[in-house]
């Protein structure tokens, strides 16, 4: 038995390490904070002043968490870490709006084998840059090495966000009816879910991430890490718009753009959404085809390039469209909500009941444009 020492930063952890992160994220956590965060970095819990709610009627708190999933995988392979916060704040912040909440502040977590401060700013960057662009305070997080239990240049990352909705304005399937249309938001790419999928289909063709690819104009690597889109601040300025009376949001992640536009309409109605009303981007066809993955588990598992859903009144489509060409934010009508006794086509699956919640149902009909 060694009669040497056993120290902290023997067995693997490194504190000083961990202070230097900390030095070198405090310029980006400064860009995105609220008037109403309460103290800095660096303390126990980050304090939000909730006398700001005070002139609400009814507020009502909305709360998410999620993590990034294995896109981590790609940017570690990569030693790219400055984007996949993005990613990590498009499935917290994006939640909550769906019922039609403002977020207000959000949390990290990240565990590492090994804390090596520039790559943790690269991360918290990403983070900060798009709380940021949401309008969310980053109020704290933590860092936690973890050495034995992650590889050294392995991490993992997860959030946490809270927002505020008053009650009477809350998005629920209740407000969905016969003769709405589906409004599609194009996705920026393959988002954050399904990348089990992707990594499994690139490794078996012995696809490199920095094999140039002439579909995407830019290697694998570049093209799997695109950054998830952020669309909480942009959603919130489409449902505050007069005239714009949003039904319902739906964020279309893991599950694909069904199973997660079933989720928000009510028993008794379908959604029938013309694939034909938008063009796949590139990254899915490659996906597709080289995986040779059948078209109905590809669209259980990507959102093909709708990243969000919005359900409105008919006669509102051309303000909302109009208002989403202000917000440089792509959309088109990609279909319409009917009364669920009415005959469905006979050639499309109808997707209801997903992710446990018995709802509304979803036909998707037709084929993509070329």
């Amino acid at each position: 038995m060694s009669e040497q020492a056993l120290t902290y930063a023997s067995a693997g952890v490194d504190v000083e390490a961990g202070d230097r992160a900390v030095e070198l994220m405090k310029a980006s956590v400064a860009r995105a904070q609220r008037p109403e965060v309460l103290g800095g970095l660096g303390g126990f819990a980050g304090m939000f002043d909730a006398s700001a709610l005070r002139d609400m009627r009814r507020p009502v708190l909305a709360t998410s968490t999620d993590g990034v999933g294995t896109k981590v995988a790609i940017a570690q392979a990569m030693d790219v870490h400055d984007t996949i916060g993005f990613d990590l704040v498009g499935m917290v912040v994006d939640d909550i709006v769906v019922c039609g909440a403002e977020p207000l502040f959000m949390t990290d977590y990240i565990a590492c084998g090994k804390v090596v401060p520039e790559r943790i700013a690269a991360i918290v960057s990403g983070i900060a840059a798009a709380c940021e662009q949401a309008g969310v305070a980053l109020v704290g997080g933590e860092t936690a090495e973890h050495p034995g239990l992650l590889g050294v240049d392995e991490y993992d990352c997860a959030g946490a966000a809270t927002g505020v909705v008053e009650y009477d304005d809350v998005l629920s399937p209740e407000r969905v009816a016969p003769g709405d249309v589906v409004l599609a938001l194009a996705s920026s790419g393959l988002h954050s879910n399904g990348y089990s999928l992707v990594r499994a289909v690139f490794s078996r063709a012995g696809w490199g991430y920095e094999r140039h690819v002439e579909e995407f104009g830019r290697t694998l690597g570049e093209e799997l890490l695109t950054p998830t889109r952020v669309y909480a601040k942009d959603l919130l300025a489409l449902i505050r718009t007069e005239g714009i009376d949003v039904h319902a949001l739906s964020h279309v992640t893991g599950g694909g753009l069904a199973a997660n536009l079933a989720r928000v309409l009510p028993a008794g109605v379908r959604a029938e959404v013309d694939r034909g009303s938008w063009t796949r981007p590139a990254v899915f066809d490659v996906v597709e085809a080289v995986g040779k993955v059948p078209t109905a588990d590809l669209e259980r598992t990507l959102n093909l390039g709708v990243g969000f859903v919005a359900v409105l009144p008919e006669e509102q489509a051309q303000a909302a469209l109009d208002r989403c060409a202000q917000l440089d934010l792509p959309a088109w009508v990609a279909g319409r909500v009917v009364d669920g006794d009415s005959p469905a086509r006979p050639d499309a699956e109808v997707v209801q009941g997903a992710k446990g919640v018995d709802g509304g149902a979803v036909q998707l009909v037709g084929v993509h444009r070329t």
